[in-house]
């Protein structure tokens, strides 16, 4: 039973992201705000909205382990096997603002992520300077985006405005749009409301500790609208997109999910945590640059390492667990 919530959650917290996801960029193409910023902002907030609520509901119910396991797992997922998978199918270009501003904020949130949980706690006051961080980098994200807007992307956005209306017109495109976000509400709580469940249960009759749960099953599973943004957008020569939702992500997971968190409910950090995952989130997060900067390209081999030294990861969490 366990079990089956837990696959139950998963699939709500997918159909849940992506009508969520496809409803808030209606409204917003609706209102003229063109796809680069659509990509940048609601995109990738909506792919985390399934941690983001997974995350939210551990801390109330008091899973500590879960709710902080969830987002460095989740980030830990993101780079080593979307990135390192995607790149092994098909070599990802990338683009400049990718190495100088998105990379530099992800390393920047992850390091500060470090200093902060070092005590073993996420207050409300730190949660509070993650939001006021995620709000900031949207803000000059969106400004950057909305003035080196060209042509072609008031073309794209013409194109887009077909599907985002759901080929209606007017008022009745806005409604179908806010029905969308509104099912999308409701399907992400009752998916994290089944799976914290099934997951603490699990971990309970396993003897393994919740925030393994979190690490592993919980963190993949919620990462699964990333996972399948980046193959569908590397496989349509969309490489900037594949590469932005994993890093746009992984500073909404640190500075959106830890910081709404803690700022809703103070945050205890397991001691696991903070001596073994978050330093190898931080490791992985620092190599992508020399990987990414040289030929702003992340290649086949780029990709394997990636992909392996998650598998190492995984291994190790797996080991550690057996010992426990």
């Amino acid at each position: 039973m366990d079990w089956l919530l837990i696959v139950v959650g998963l699939a709500l917290l997918v159909a849940g992201g992506e009508a969520l996801v496809r409803g808030a960029s209606g409204v917003a193409l609706l209102a003229r705000v063109t796809p680069a910023v659509v990509g940048l902002t609601i995109v990738a907030a909506g792919t985390s909205m399934p941690e983001m609520v997974v995350s939210v509901q551990s801390a109330i119910e008091e899973s500590p382990g879960l709710a902080i396991g969830n987002v460095v797992g989740s980030n830990l997922f993101n780079i080593g096997l979307i990135l390192g998978l995607t790149a092994l199918i098909v070599p990802l270009r990338i683009l400049g603002n990718s190495v100088k501003l998105e990379w530099p904020v992800m390393m920047l949130a992850s390091f500060q992520l470090l200093l902060l949980v070092r005590d073993g706690q996420l207050d409300r006051l730190e949660g509070a300077f993650f939001v006021t961080g995620v709000i900031a980098f949207v803000s000059y994200a969106v400004w950057i985006a909305r003035r080196n807007t060209g042509p072609e992307e008031t073309q794209e956005l013409d194109e887009s405005l077909t599907t985002a209306s759901f080929g209606r017109t007017g008022g009745a495109a806005i409604a179908l749009n806010v029905v969308a976000i509104l099912v999308g509400a409701g399907l992400l709580a009752g998916g994290s409301t089944a799976l914290v469940h099934g997951a603490v249960n699990i971990a309970s009759a396993l003897g393994v500790s919740e925030t393994i749960i979190g690490l592993t099953i919980v963190s993949v599973g919620t990462s699964a609208p990333e996972l399948a943004t980046s193959l569908v957008a590397a496989r349509r020569g969309r490489d900037d997109v594949a590469v932005a939702n994993v890093i746009g992500s992984n500073i909404f997971n640190i500075l959106g999910i830890a910081g709404v968190t803690a700022l809703i409910h103070p945050l205890p950090v397991p001691a696991e945590i903070v001596t073994r995952d978050v330093w190898w989130m931080l490791a992985v997060t620092a190599v992508l640059l020399p990987m990414m900067a040289p030929r702003l390209r992340l290649s086949r081999v780029s990709g394997a390492i990636l992909f392996a030294a998650y598998l190492a990861y995984a291994g190790l969490l797996v080991h550690d667990a057996m010992q426990g």
